[in-house]
């Protein structure tokens, strides 16, 4: 049972996906027979998604969440998520993602139901994973200004990505793995919290990253 209760106090931020990217993730949905995909946010609606491989991780999460939010077990991708709805502050949100991130140890992340007022003609955009070679990924800790820095380190936008089930900001995708490794140590001298990883492991999410 997840027994920790959560500090309504705290205010967290953590990456957002917009709803225009919502149709595109859910096209690439595999959904398995017995399990339905993910219904998206309706109108100035948040909503919550914890990654959850068993349907009784499923009973712990909804057993530890308030009773009047809405829970299903559904298919988001090629992973099986707890869908929570019913929020329509981002605070709260943002809060309880933090939570099962942190405390429960369970990958959260938040869907927003409407693209953000500076933004209101994005492209669309399919995620999709890198091609052969190696990616150069900066943990930015759901701090946005850690993606201005990597802009003006590298002279020019990041991408942001997913590789194992966490959000990253791309530095570098390139074939030479000389290449990669000179970014990497670049990087980590300036402070960054920089990996090496196999590119084929990455989907992009946003060519530019937005937050």
């Amino acid at each position: 049972m997840l027994g920790v209760r959560l500090d309504r106090r705290l205010i967290f931020s953590f990456v957002i996906i917009p709803f225009t990217l919502w149709s595109n993730l859910v096209e690439s949905t595999i959904a398995q027979p017995t399990t339905p995909v993910c219904q998206p946010p309706q109108k100035d609606e948040y909503l919550l998604f914890i990654l959850t491989q068993t349907r009784a991780t499923y009973e712990d999460i909804k057993a530890t969440l308030p009773p009047q939010l809405p829970t299903t077990f559904c298919q988001y991708l090629d992973d099986k998520v707890t869908r929570v709805g019913g929020f329509n502050n981002l605070l709260d949100v943002q809060g309880w993602a933090r939570y099962f991130n942190e405390i429960a140890g369970l990958s959260a992340f938040a869907i927003q139901a409407a693209p953000p007022r500076n933004f209101p003609n994005l492209p669309t955009y399919k995620p999709q994973p890198l091609t052969d070679g190696y990616a150069v990924l900066v943990d930015y800790f759901s701090q946005p200004e850690i993606a201005s820095e990597l802009r003006q380190v590298i002279g020019s936008e990041v991408a942001l990505v997913s590789y194992a089930q966490r959000p990253y900001l791309l530095a570098l995708h390139t074939k030479s793995e000389k290449e990669a490794n000179s970014k990497f140590r670049q990087l980590s001298d300036r402070g960054f919290t920089a990996i090496v990883v196999d590119s084929r492991s990455v989907i992009v999410l946003q060519p530019v990253a937005i937050f």
